[in-house]
């Protein structure tokens, strides 16, 4: 097959435990449009962009990220032009985030959001 029939990533879906807590924490420290917001779901939007974020609830012990060795792995990551000034700002809103960190040219730290969930911001 020489091109995928698929376009884009349109949306991920993300596990939380306090559906209105996590809504008001995407919308409020990371910024996130916040489109929809029901029992089942809330639905935020990255910017200007096609992409969402999908919050579902459940009561279940999961998250939006897998380890390797018994290692958290983030699953998800956002890009950020002002990543020190973003790690500041989780910093200043009682975020768990972990130190900046380069790797060949590569910058990026690790949050996570209140669920417990491992993101990572890179630029």
């Amino acid at each position: 097959m020489s091109k995928s029939f698929i376009e884009q990533v349109h949306y991920i879906r993300i596990p939380v435990k306090d559906l209105e807590r996590s809504a008001k924490w995407y919308r409020d420290v990371l910024g996130l449009q916040l489109l929809n917001h029901s029992e089942e779901r809330a639905i935020l939007k990255v910017n200007e962009g096609p992409f969402l974020l999908i919050l579902v609830p459940t009561e279940d012990e999961t998250f939006a990220h897998f380890t390797i060795d018994h290692e958290q792995e983030f699953s998800i990551g956002f890009t950020s032009p002002e990543l020190s000034k973003f790690h500041q700002h989780l910093m200043d809103n009682q975020v768990k985030v972990e130190d900046i960190q380069e790797d060949h040219g590569h910058t990026f730290f690790h949050f996570y959001d209140p669920n417990g969930n491992k993101l990572q911001v890179h630029w």
